[in-house]
């Protein structure tokens, strides 16, 4: 890569500024482009390493980059941060990526196909739609309590309880806030039934898509898992070395702080990695650590799960769970390899 001229772009929605370094790391250039005149040049030049900064458009722009025959280099913002000097501006921005972009140890971003990042759209829009359904409902309910009304907890509970309130002419409620409530209500039912079909598109998908498939077969991932998975893994694992690089890019390794010789691990990071993907993977893993506290272990990694639980509790061996699951998964995808069961409890 260091063979190659690189060089790195701020992105923006019309206005470009772009930061050419030649191999031996001197700056050629910082200037900006417009859209076309940005495509133009690069169509006009050898291949070159084109890095760019993780934001919207990163993965788009990626993709035209590679098929002009450059590399393209999606860098994280904390990679970029820290080699930003002076005041912010899209020149020392354009400069900072490039500068990062030629530090040795540095871990990009794996660009997404446009396959990729259609499913990971499917599944913003299912997540945006679960978000505004609990919103309406918090909403709902707090205005009713300002009233001494108070629904039950859980979404079973505030569906049936509450047209029953905003039906009784007796409560307290003024007819102006209860008009308004019954379209919050309709609104809240038209949410639910979008939410349906979003969700039944988005299993569709997944159960055509092999990969989602084959990752589906571990315990404790589904439909979310399989995606999230897939989404961060890629096709084949290769955005990652092994398995534990993977588990720690999704945030379920312990943080680590060493100095003078000494190796202190802690908790798991709760500031960074892919906190959604982190939390529904450790939800399935205790939801199978509910079903294996209720039998006998069936094979030696159910044995050793139960094991885990009864020295360091549910919620650690939760978390370890979710971390050899992210590691089982990559090694499937990296080897190419169908799920197999664990070995039986040795006699």
């Amino acid at each position: 890569m260091n063979k190659d001229n690189l060089i790195g772009i701020d992105l923006s929605k019309h206005s470009f500024q772009g930061c050419l370094l030649n191999k031996h790391g001197d700056e050629i250039f910082n200037r900006k482009f417009m859209r076309k005149s940005l495509i133009s040049w690069l169509s006009k030049q050898k291949p070159l390493v084109v890095a760019m900064e993780a934001c919207g458009s990163a993965h788009h722009w990626a993709r035209v980059v590679k098929r002009m025959g450059h590399s393209a280099m999606i860098l994280p913002p904390r990679a970029v941060a820290g080699f930003r000097l002076g005041h912010k501006t899209d020149a020392t921005d354009a400069r900072a990526i490039a500068v990062a972009a030629r530090q040795p140890k540095l871990k990009p971003v794996a660009p997404k196909t446009a396959e990729q990042q259609g499913l990971q759209g499917v599944e913003r829009i299912r997540q945006h739609l679960c978000d505004q359904l609990t919103a309406t409902s918090n909403l709902m309910r707090g205005l009713l309590a300002e009233f001494g009304l108070t629904l039950a907890k859980g979404v079973y509970r505030f569906k049936s309880d509450l047209p029953d309130l905003l039906a009784d002419a007796d409560n307290e409620l003024p007819m102006s806030l209860r008009v308004q409530l019954i379209d919050s209500w309709s609104y809240y039912l038209g949410l639910e039934a979008r939410l349906t079909t979003v969700e039944q598109a988005r299993d569709q998908l997944i159960e055509q898509h092999q990969t989602c498939r084959q990752l589906m077969r571990l315990a404790s991932v589904g439909p979310v898992n399989a995606l999230g998975l897939f989404l961060s893994l890629g096709d084949r694992g290769d955005n990652f070395a092994n398995g534990r690089e993977a588990s720690a890019c999704i945030g379920l390794t312990p943080k680590q702080y060493s100095t003078g010789g000494i190796v202190i691990l802690g908790g798991i990071s709760k500031k960074c990695a892919n906190k959604r993907l982190r939390s529904t993977l450790i939800q399935g893993a205790r939801a199978v650590i509910q079903v294996i506290l209720k039998r006998e272990p069936k094979n030696a990694k159910e044995a050793w799960l139960k094991s885990l639980i009864e020295r360091r509790g549910e919620g650690r061996a939760a978390v370890a769970l979710a971390n050899k699951t992210i590691r089982t998964a990559w090694a499937m995808l990296h080897y190419g390899e169908a799920f197999r069961l664990n070995q039986p409890i040795a006699d």
